[in-house]
């Protein structure tokens, strides 16, 4: 197997409510807590099983005012965060923190790509190396809604060598162009009408049963917005928002009903 070359390594909630945050995703998705007391506010730890997966923290004030909304990010492993930040300057994206040191925890820098959708990067104090996970509670897949994905796709290969899986026909939607890290295809990149108000990441959360979690989805606050679907390779997905309004989605099975 060949080595992960900058994978997905951190998972982040940005909530107007992390409380009522983790109230939501604890009953739907499974996941258990630990806040952690960080210098001006309290960040909640989150795991699938015994697996640190993410993050959850309230929105920075500055970002706030500026009219950010809750949202879910992803920071992707890189070896040289300032390297890294020259390079995303370099082919037309936008760096919206410069490099930042968290104490005892690593270096991180908060980027754009050129067509706007918004990621982290991130180098941690520790070595160690995370694996692509179908496990539940873990992330499924990752999916670029954007406005113009072969340019996106262009920038995310010139930045971290992801490769090109298979492109589906979506008929009047286009092309879904599926993307690797290392061995694994791990998401698409598509033609969005919902990236017209912004383009964006849109993570999938793995669960067992996708209708048992669709069903906590409304019972908890949360609202579908599309779905249960059933996708190539059999599985199932929901697309939704959480109470706050942050966009997820749901990965799963649809097992026999006896």
């Amino acid at each position: 197997m060949t080595h992960a070359q900058n994978p997905f390594v951190w998972y982040e909630l940005m909530s107007s409510d992390v409380g009522a945050a983790k109230a939501f995703y604890g009953k739907v998705v499974g996941w258990k807590f630990e806040d952690v007391p960080v210098t001006g506010m309290t960040y909640t730890l989150l795991r699938a099983g015994e697996r640190q997966i993410g993050g959850m923290m309230p929105i920075p004030e500055r970002l706030r005012d500026a009219g950010l909304k809750p949202c879910w990010a992803a920071h992707v492993g890189v070896s040289d965060v300032d390297a890294a930040v020259a390079k995303v300057r370099q082919l037309g994206g936008a760096v919206h923190r410069e490099p930042t040191d968290i104490p005892n925890v690593g270096r991180f820098t908060a980027v754009s790509d050129r067509q706007g959708a918004n990621f982290l990067m991130f180098k941690p104090s520790q070595p160690g190396e995370r694996t692509f996970s179908r496990a539940p509670g873990d992330i499924g897949w990752h999916e670029l809604h954007t406005t113009d994905w072969a340019n996106a796709f262009e920038f995310y290969n010139a930045m971290f060598g992801w490769r090109k899986g298979d492109a589906m026909d979506m008929g009047a939607m286009g092309t879904y162009q599926l993307f690797a890290i290392g061995d694994a295809a791990v998401g698409g990149m598509l033609n969005s009408p919902a990236a017209q108000h912004g383009c964006f990441w849109l993570f999938y959360f793995n669960v067992e049963d996708i209708d048992a979690a669709a069903g906590r989805i409304g019972d908890n606050g949360g609202k579908i917005m599309h779905g249960p679907q059933q996708v190539p390779g059999g599985g199932w997905i929901v697309q939704a928002a959480d109470p706050q309004g942050a966009a997820f989605a749901l990965l799963g099975s649809r097992p026999e009903r006896g």
